[in-house]
């Protein structure tokens, strides 16, 4: 039997309990006598960054940038599938999971696994009436298995799905469970912060125009540009809150051993991030790059916290919000790394001016440091420079 997992975002990795999950698939192998192979993988740039820190990548695959309904369909030829996930309340672990199924639109059981370790965990199967003659027993088996291991119960679904309707030519869509203060990330961009429970976003001709109960950041929805509202990535709050001790020496992995191998080039191109939706694990294995720009406060914080991993410094652009940014607890950035707090300007017209600028240069890493310099000055481009 092979079974395939798609681990979701940081917290259930920081809290252990993936790891333990593929421990007890493992024990349920033994205990009946099975073969059995786990295939799992995490897709996200955080919850990969979380792996790496717990030392999974041998038993969790961190190969790929990916969205778990993307996950789950590159492991549907496996016979049975594992969604585990750790969301915000039970409400909006069950939201999530339906609309990763809906997305993934695959003919095989999978079984959820949610919230694991709280008071209102559950497990959901999904699809459970897909599952191929003769395997069925086996299905029912492991979910008693894992149900008994976590103490957890199998549970219905309770909830319908994403809320979404359309009027007036605008597309609405409600996002509940929302606490003031929080941050509002659409497709890899903060978009604004929450006022109240529950937001609404409107878009109108594949762009974001309002959140009701919510406060716009400018800045982020001028880099958001068009958006498809239905399908759109929605993430609330901190993206990562729970950082285990983690043992590093300042400044880079303390054991190299089996981690990712990433290294900059002395002199090459320059790696210009707008979002954070890029692979930056694949694209820095692939391409020879010396540089890396990150423009956005989210931006800057999520990638240079996961550079700081490998001890790779960036330049980061960033508007006065920075300092206050909630979306990772305690984030760090690689010693050396120069961030420009721009003071005059929002970073939509700054990332157009390094873009046209620094697309096809070839340069080293001190030299785009003083191209930026240089090239902000003669633009009239008020900031100032925080040293990490």
């Amino acid at each position: 039997m092979n079974i395939g997992v798609v681990v979701h975002g940081p917290e259930i990795v920081d809290n252990g309990y993936a790891e333990k999950i593929l421990k007890i698939l493992r024990e349920f192998s033994k205990e009946y006598g099975l073969k059995i192979n786990i295939n799992a993988k995490i897709g996200g740039n955080i919850g990969r960054t979380a792996v790496i820190d717990r030392n999974l990548e041998r038993i969790i695959d961190i190969s790929e940038k990916l969205y778990p309904s993307q996950c789950l369909k590159k492991l549907k030829d496996n016979d049975i599938l594992l969604l585990i996930n750790y969301g915000k309340s039970k409400e909006t672990g069950h939201t999530f999971g339906r609309i990763v199924i809906e997305r993934a639109n695959i003919d095989k059981p999978i079984i959820q696994i949610e919230r694991p370790g709280e008071v209102d965990g559950s497990i959901i199967i999904w699809n459970k009436e897909k599952m191929e003659e003769g395997s069925e027993k086996y299905l029912n088996k492991l979910i008693e298995y894992l149900s008994n291991k976590l103490n957890l119960n199998s549970e219905e679904c309770i909830s319908n799905g994403l809320t979404l309707w359309e009027e007036d030519g605008k597309v609405f869509r409600k996002i509940s469970t929302v606490d003031a203060g929080e941050n509002i990330m659409v497709n890899g961009i903060i978009i604004g912060y929450a006022i109240k429970n529950p937001i609404i976003l409107i878009s109108k001709d594949n762009r974001l125009i309002d959140v009701i109960n919510g406060e716009i950041k400018k800045e982020g929805m001028e880099r958001l540009g068009p958006i498809d509202l239905k399908n759109a990535i929605i993430k609330t709050g901190i993206l990562r809150r729970n950082i285990p001790n983690i043992p590093y020496n300042i400044g880079g992995i303390k054991n190299m051993e089996n981690k990712p191998s990433i290294k900059l080039s002395e002199r090459g191109s320059v790696l210009i991030l707008w979002d954070t939706k890029r692979d930056i694990l694949k694209e820095l294995n692939n391409k020879n790059i010396s540089s890396i720009i990150t423009i956005g406060s989210d931006t800057t914080i999520i990638y240079g916290n996961m550079l700081w991993r490998f001890n790779i410094k960036i330049i980061g652009i960033v508007e006065d919000d920075f300092h206050n940014h909630n979306i990772i607890k305690n984030p760090l950035i690689t010693k050396g790394s120069k961030i420009f707090l721009i003071k005059n300007k929002t970073n939509a017209p700054i990332y157009k001016l390094i873009w046209n600028n620094l697309k096809n240069k070839e340069l080293k890493y001190d030299d785009t440091l003083n191209y930026i310099n240089n090239l902000l000055d003669r633009n009239n481009v008020d900031y100032d420079i925080i040293n990490s």
